[in-house]
């Protein structure tokens, strides 16, 4: 499988079990209305765990285009190879996107809210101060960064449980700091499924907050990019 397929799928099973756990949280007349952060964040995990078991062995399972940055700073990944991977990841995600609207859309037809229709798609902040937010953006994406470069990879690979450290990585940043923003920590989670709300036929939808959609995407970059810096030092 070529390895730009290879982001394209895992990123579309990422957003798809990730942004899945918070339709099934988010609308009303799911199985798991109302079950909260807790499901959210290990949903999320798994979701992680799923997309980079799944396509490890063809691309590296980078499936956010912070960390394939941040692997370029560090001089882990060929530069030239990077605006492929991000192309493949965007697509991805907004894929992933529109398979949970898919498999929702009558959730989404008896949900009043517009805001919890909004939380399927991408992340918002509990308390809007743009400069909060973004350091939030900022930190949790640099631990999430950091933790990946420092993992050192197992001497006998236990097969699809060699990607079980990074979701619990990715649970452990949820349950900590996930109560400010939703933990973005990815353009590929939060602005490619922006992109598929605003496109999409939801009925009742709000606007897309659009004021608000850079936060993620630099605060993921800048964190991915200091966690490298810090690294290689």
């Amino acid at each position: 499988m070529n390895p730009l397929i290879g982001e394209f799928i895992g990123t579309s099973l990422l957003v798809l079990l990730g942004n899945g756990v918070v339709a099934n949280v988010l609308l009303k007349k799911t199985k798991g209305h109302n079950s909260g952060l807790i499901v959210i964040a290990f949903g999320w995990a798994m979701a992680v765990f799923v997309g980079v078991f799944s396509v490890a062995a063809v691309s590296g399972a980078h499936l956010n285009p912070a960390v394939s940055l941040a692997l370029a700073v560090a001089g882990k990944f060929a530069w030239a190879k990077l605006p492929g991977y991000i192309f493949a990841q965007m697509l991805g995600g907004m894929a992933g996107a529109g398979l949970v609207w898919l498999i929702y859309r009558e959730h989404y037809q008896g949900t009043d809210c517009a805001d919890s229709k909004l939380a399927t798609f991408c992340t918002g902040p509990a308390i809007r101060s743009l400069p909060s937010n973004l350091l939030s953006e900022v930190l949790a994406t640099f631990v999430l960064v950091f933790a990946i470069l420092s993992m050192v990879a197992p001497k006998m690979s236990l097969g699809a449980m060699d990607a079980l450290p990074v979701a619990l990585l990715v649970l452990g940043i949820g349950v900590s700091l996930g109560g400010t923003t939703g933990y973005a920590m990815s353009p590929a989670r939060d602005l490619a499924p922006r992109i598929m709300h605003a496109i999409l036929p939801i009925p009742g939808k709000r606007d897309s907050d659009w004021g608000y959609a850079w936060v993620p995407v630099v605060g993921s970059l800048l964190g991915g990019v200091l966690a490298a810096w810090i690294y290689t030092l």
